[in-house]
């Protein structure tokens, strides 16, 4: 009996321990997993999507391709025949007016867009700025010299006509319901080569502060667009008008899927001004504004609240005549509150010449409304 006791102990001993070490470790005694679990939808979720998308843009490049346009512009640049001509230095000990010139001239090509039947063409200002020559050719094989109706540097827009008959013209989108996410199609006539198409998505919207105009709101898209696509057509996939092609971001010179294009809203209302009054009109208010920093909002006791600080003010423009004087905080206009400076800027040139619009202000720790009739922005001096 003594001795079965002696036993009995590291018996329960060790099936108590078995036990800890299964409970904490069951994988050493649970076969090995041959399989992984895969979840796969149903068949109606996969076909769905193949029912509903499009396996070709073929209709809307057939729908798009023959309004966008080739242009090629010819400049005539005069220089001196000795390069050394070329240094102030020498030039001065000649007569400026004497001097042998020798003619040479500049080519360059681009794209752009017929947007009615009677010969209306938009295109992007830096394609044609300058040019002596502006020829524009059709997808079927027509040319016609351009006249230049107008320029809008501060869009980089400008507007040609050309005395055609029968002239296909492109259908505009509603940029409003551009979405990101939405295809692209890049139509134009990259390095010359010809008109040719390229496929992307709406990358984003309202893109600004690039530096590459005045009034910025692009329109995004990862479509390749290289150089020659300037002035060219972004269209969605039903062949409609959403942007005109305008510039790359690229570090190489060439397409890095970073395209923008300005939206064709903005394309339409500048083009009507420019055939109506021969130039953009926009509202002007006559101030200099700054972006109010947190610092600064301290400094204003404003807090959080967004505001933009009027820097200075134009003698005798449309804030000098409402009473508006530097170093107020613009908290408003009509109603909705202020952002950035460039969002407020674009906003006010919205607004028609004559039209009186409220501004809420902010001075002296106190706010106030002001009562402010929209003028018209003069032209730009650059």
């Amino acid at each position: 009996m003594r001795r079965v006791s002696y036993l009995i102990w590291p018996v329960v001993t060790g099936i108590l321990a078995a036990l800890l070490i299964l409970q904490f470790y069951p994988q050493l005694i649970s076969p090995p997993v041959t399989t992984v679990e895969i979840r796969e939808a149903a068949s109606s979720e996969l076909t769905l999507p193949a029912r509903e998308g499009v396996v070709s843009y073929a209709d809307a490049v057939d729908k798009a391709a023959p309004a966008v346009v080739n242009i090629y512009t010819r400049t005539l640049v005069r220089q001196p025949v000795n390069p050394l001509l070329n240094d102030p230095f020498f030039r001065n000990f000649f007569n400026a007016e004497q001097l042998p010139q020798r003619d040479r001239i500049e080519s360059s090509l681009g794209s752009g867009v017929i947007l009615n039947e009677q010969g209306y063409v938009v295109t992007n200002n830096h394609v044609i700025s300058g040019a002596d020559s502006i020829v524009v050719a059709l997808r079927d094989g027509r040319e016609a010299q351009a006249s230049v109706i107008g320029l809008d540097p501060e869009t980089d827009l400008a507007v040609l006509k050309i005395e055609l008959t029968d002239l296909p013209s492109i259908t505009l989108a509603a940029n409003d319901e551009l979405r990101i996410g939405d295809v692209a199609l890049a139509i134009g006539n990259p390095f010359g080569v010809g008109q040719t198409v390229t496929m992307g998505i709406i990358s984003a919207t309202g893109r600004n502060r690039l530096g590459l105009s005045t009034y910025e709101d692009f329109i995004q898209t990862d479509a390749a667009i290289n150089p020659g696509n300037s002035g060219g057509a972004l269209v969605d996939a039903h062949g409609n008008l959403v942007g005109i092609n305008t510039a790359i971001f690229s570090k190489s010179g060439g397409s890095q899927g970073i395209g923008f294009a300005i939206p064709s809203s903005l394309a339409r209302q500048v083009m009507q001004d420019l055939i109506s009054h021969g130039r953009v009109i926009r509202g002007w208010l006559g101030v200099e504004i700054q972006e109010l920093t947190p610092r600064l909002a301290e400094s204003f006791g404003v807090g959080e609240r967004p505001g933009l600080i009027v820097a200075g003010i134009f003698r005798n423009g449309p804030a000098h005549q409402a009473g508006l004087q530097p170093g107020d905080i613009l908290l408003q206009v009509e109603g909705e509150p202020v952002t950035t400076s460039r969002a407020t800027m674009n906003r006010i040139a919205r607004f028609k010449p004559g039209q009186k619009i409220a501004l809420g202000v902010l001075r002296d720790g106190h706010e106030m409304m002001v009562t402010a009739s929209i003028g018209e922005r003069p032209p730009s001096r650059n």
